[in-house]
């Protein structure tokens, strides 16, 4: 929201970023989840019924809430455009909301790249500790590893609740190539990611995970869950995929990854294949498309507010 606030703003317009709106008189609205911002999507669609709605759609949006939610069936009724943040967003969602879809890749900048760690093979996995991200698969991955496999898996992200923490703090106690950061500075997260040989992500729903975002931007291989939100980011060919809840799957490639030179180089080729999709320029001139193809009479410099 902050981002796509500031790119706006730099197209002329006035953005309002907002938790619950308002009820400021706006020209047109971007709200994020199509459950979660369902009350300010149907109060705007009420109070505006000729001006565009975006909504973006998270990964429970379509791989849950759409599905069975009333109301996040409801929100993509009311959008003029529904955005995804992946090439296969679009497939999850029911027929006749298809028309709606437009693809958003997030997009991120790179990070000057440190050297990586020479005393490991430095695996990162990045995201706050929730059962959609299945946050201990690469634990899990780990304690099923060689004897002489130099692998070290780095977690970063904040746990959502004690159990989860318990969890981190159990998984840390009998792996010793597991160790859990728990929630770091941005910055911070990205340097870590910059200098790792390798990141996973294992979750069991992905709209478009930003941190894949940043893996690419940054030249770092990833392997990957295959599942849409996943395989939509970096490609159906794409070589690095282990089956989701996989460990032993995940073991395998991760033990590829680190001891097959030519493997690895094919991760890194297919990463650096899909790196353009995150470029910050694709992401702005994206938004600004779309924002001009639902309201073609605003120009630059026009009053344009969009409250997220």
């Amino acid at each position: 929201a902050v981002r796509w606030a500031a790119w706006l703003r730099s197209l002329g317009h006035t953005v309002t970023v907002e938790q619950q709106w308002s009820e400021a008189a706006a020209d047109a609205m971007i709200a994020l989840h199509a459950r979660r911002s369902h009350e300010a999507i149907v109060r705007y669609a009420q109070k505006w019924p000729q001006r565009p709605l975006l909504v973006v759609l998270t990964g429970t949006d379509l791989y849950r809430d759409v599905a069975c939610d009333p109301d996040a069936k409801h929100s993509l009724a009311l959008a003029t455009r529904l955005i995804v943040l992946q090439e296969l967003g679009a497939e999850a969602l029911p027929v006749e909301f298809r028309s709606k879809v437009r693809v958003v890749y997030q997009s991120a900048r790179a990070v000057r790249t440190p050297r990586s760690l020479v005393s490991c093979f430095e695996v990162v996995v990045s995201g706050h500790l929730r059962e959609e991200k299945d946050p201990f698969r690469a634990a899990a991955a780990a304690a099923r590893l060689p004897a002489t496999s130099r692998i070290r898996i780095t977690h970063l992200g904040r746990a959502l609740d004690a159990a989860m923490a318990d969890t981190a703090h159990a998984w840390m106690a009998r792996e010793p190539r597991y160790r859990w950061l728990g929630e770091v500075a941005h910055g911070r997260a990205m340097r870590l990611l910059a200098r790792a040989r390798l990141m996973v992500i294992s979750s069991r729903m992905e709209g478009g995970a930003n941190v894949v975002s940043e893996a690419l931007a940054c030249g770092v291989p990833v392997l990957a869950s295959r599942v849409a939100g996943n395989v939509g980011m970096l490609g159906p060919k794409y070589p690095g995929y282990f089956e989701l809840e996989d460990d032993a799957g995940l073991a395998r490639l991760l033990t590829r990854a680190e001891t097959d030179a030519a493997y690895y180089d094919s991760l890194r080729r297919a990463c650096a294949e899909r790196s353009a999709l995150v470029r910050p320029e694709r992401e702005r001139a994206t938004l600004a498309t779309l924002l001009a193809e639902v309201a073609p009479a605003l120009k630059p410099r026009a009053r344009e507010k969009a409250g997220a």
